[in-house]
């Protein structure tokens, strides 16, 4: 369990710092970074059994 918390919270940060990297202007990355957000906080809650 918490390998898979600790791999979910990774690729997140992955995930948020190559979004940060595309040319997109700044309300684009900002959805974006939201959408990567909510998705990675409910992959936790699965896997804290919430869900």
């Amino acid at each position: 369990m918490l390998v898979g918390v600790l791999v979910t919270f990774l690729v997140v940060i992955l995930v948020l710092y190559l979004i940060n990297m595309l040319p997109l202007d700044g309300r684009a990355k900002q959805i974006a970074r939201a959408v990567v957000i909510i998705i990675g906080i409910i992959s936790l809650l699965k896997y804290l059994a919430v869900f």
